[in-house]
């Protein structure tokens, strides 16, 4: 058997630098997803007293196959720094021999962001232009690193603690929002990345016709519950309003079944998407494994071409 390949946060980073190749392979989890083509179970969680430690296995045919172990603790001596740690393991779909290990801080942190921004760009008005990303840790971070590539968008930062909203803002050179509230205001398109407990973006902010995206929340909900009343909702996955989190998310627990679109649903032409040009469309991450999945092989194509 060959070596297994080991992974640091820093080369699994590097080998996640491609931004269109994460999109790509991440937008094609999300239709097997939609399509029932992936095997993916509910995850898992083990609650310790600061923290939970997850499960997360999964199989999508074509791109991979693996699970994630990742632990979710909050440390407040150290703001910014990721709440979710852990590790990616890689098997061969054809025979499960174990192929590679890698960190799953940054892989986790870049797929969500992958999410996002397919989310994005399928539900966005065509004509929108101004983009406000809410948080300043590392799920913030991997949002600007995709956006920053992207010239169709104009992109404000706000963030609850000022100077690291305007550290983090001159790092990628984007615009700073006075305030969440203001951002928002201005926003065609909002995309929360917080550890946020409760709510940071409120319906009474948001002009007609936005787009908003949330992959915070996993200790709360990140959106109030009139955004969810007024908005088109849209998820990775069914379990993303069907099981308790942390496995589905805090904003959608109690909805009506058809509420919940799959974003993958979208992708492949079988919803429509946007209706009109004042929808409100809602975004909703939770992860899945099989997004891990999706990000574990564009590390492994980044490995095989050296």
């Amino acid at each position: 058997m060959e070596p297994i390949a080991v992974l640091g946060h820093d080369q699994t980073r590097a080998a996640l630098a491609d931004g269109k190749a994460l999109t790509e392979t991440v937008a094609r989890a999300l239709i097997a997803v939609a399509r029932g083509e992936a095997s993916v179970p509910p995850r898992i969680a083990a609650f310790a007293e600061h923290g939970l430690l997850g499960a997360m296995p999964g199989y999508v045919p074509g791109v991979g196959l693996g699970a994630k172990l990742i632990a979710v603790f909050e440390d407040p001596d150290r703001p910014g720094r990721s709440s979710h740690q852990g590790l990616v393991a890689m098997f061969d779909e054809r025979d499960g021999t174990p192929l590679a290990i890698l960190d799953a801080e940054p892989l986790t942190a870049a797929r969500t962001a992958a999410s996002a921004t397919v989310a994005l760009r399928a539900l966005a008005r065509p004509d929108a232009r101004r983009v406000v990303v809410v948080g300043t840790g590392t799920q913030a971070r991997a949002q600007l690193e995709l956006l920053a590539g992207d010239e169709r968008w104009q992109v404000t930062l706000a963030g609850r603690d000022p100077g690291r909203t305007a550290e983090l803002a001159a790092r990628f050179g984007v615009a700073v929002a006075p305030s969440i509230e203001a951002g928002v205001r201005e926003a065609e398109a909002v995309l929360c990345a917080t550890g946020a407990h409760e709510p940071v973006v409120r319906a009474s902010w948001l002009a007609p016709g936005t787009h908003v995206g949330s992959v915070g929340g996993s200790q709360g909900p990140e959106l109030d519950a009139e955004t969810i009343a007024a908005g088109a909702l849209f998820a990775e996955w069914p379990g993303a309003a069907q099981a308790a989190p942390p496995a589905g998310a805090h904003e959608l627990q109690g909805l009506e079944p058809g509420r919940v679109t799959l974003i993958g649903a979208v992708l492949d032409g079988t919803h429509p998407g946007r209706r009109d040009e004042r929808e409100l469309t809602v975004f909703k991450s939770t992860g899945h494994a099989a997004l891990d999945i999706a990000a574990a092989a564009v590390v492994r194509a980044a490995l095989a071409a050296g």
